[in-house]
């Protein structure tokens, strides 16, 4: 109680736009956010462009200095070695990379990412420094047979059993069944699920773990959406994916605090 958990807002760009794009993309959306004052400071924007574009966007947030973060998508378990394509949390952390998504459920679903994999990645990402935001969630078939919570609780427990208790990170629960159908989950069944989550942190490390632990939504986030997220109680922010792509609806999920109260 009384912990303040500084909303994170991030935009994973996925594969999209090259270093040359970013540069552009990251420059209007430090216009479009400059005069909201409430958009630094109570609340933390971070972009996450392919690997190609890091040093591009590192080298603009630095140069200009934008009160943006920076990350990577995806990180390796290893440090370094025969690991033809791997990208180490040295490299990342070297580039100045603020966070890293890790266990994101396309890489799950495509590259066979199992809770294993997942947590020996985020292990790696804190052993440089760089803080884990670690992706939890269930397909509609994990939904219909087990129910909520029960199958990002179990992903989740998995990671936490290899951290130590003051280990920080980000924790992101994406319903798959909601990603890019356009479908979010409701505020209330994030909330559920988040709370959840919360209590399992308390659990495995500690009750000041999961105090201080942020725990952001991703699925289908819109402007139109983002007020009845953060409006609940244990939502500290979202993951953002297609929307994170257009300047102006990304900013506009960024000024969430101009719709909490009409959500």
């Amino acid at each position: 109680m009384g912990v303040a958990r500084i909303p994170l807002i991030a935009g994973n760009w996925k594969m999209n736009l090259d270093h040359l794009q970013s540069i552009a993309f990251v420059q209007k959306l430090a216009w479009a956010l400059k005069d909201a004052k409430h958009a630094f400071g109570d609340v933390e924007v971070a972009v996450f462009p392919p690997f190609t574009d890091l040093r591009s966007v590192q080298t603009l947030i630095a140069a200009d200095k934008l009160e943006l973060a920076h990350g990577a998508q995806d990180v390796s378990m290893h440090d370094s070695g025969a690991y033809t394509g791997e990208i180490s949390g040295a490299f990342l952390s070297a580039l100045a990379c603020r966070y890293v998504i890790i266990g994101h459920s396309e890489r799950r679903q495509y590259h066979h990412e199992d809770d294993e994999i997942v947590a020996k990645k985020t292990v790696a990402a804190l052993r440089h420094g760089v803080t884990p935001v670690v992706c939890v969630g269930e397909t509609a078939e994990d939904l219909e047979t087990h129910g909520p919570s029960a199958v990002p609780m179990a992903q989740l427990r998995v990671v936490l059993d290899a951290l130590e208790a003051d280990a920080d990170i980000v924790v992101a629960y994406e319903p798959v069944w909601a990603i890019g159908s356009g479908q979010a989950a409701t505020p209330e069944q994030a909330q559920q699920v988040c709370a959840a989550l919360r209590t399992t942190i308390a659990e495995v490390l500690s009750e000041d773990a999961a105090a201080r632990t942020r725990i952001i939504y991703g699925g289908s986030v819109k402007s139109s959406n983002i007020a009845g997220f953060m409006n609940q109680k244990d939502v500290d922010g979202a993951l953002v994916g297609g929307a994170s792509l257009d300047v102006d609806e990304f900013a506009a999920i960024a000024r969430f605090r101009q719709h909490v109260g009409t959500a």
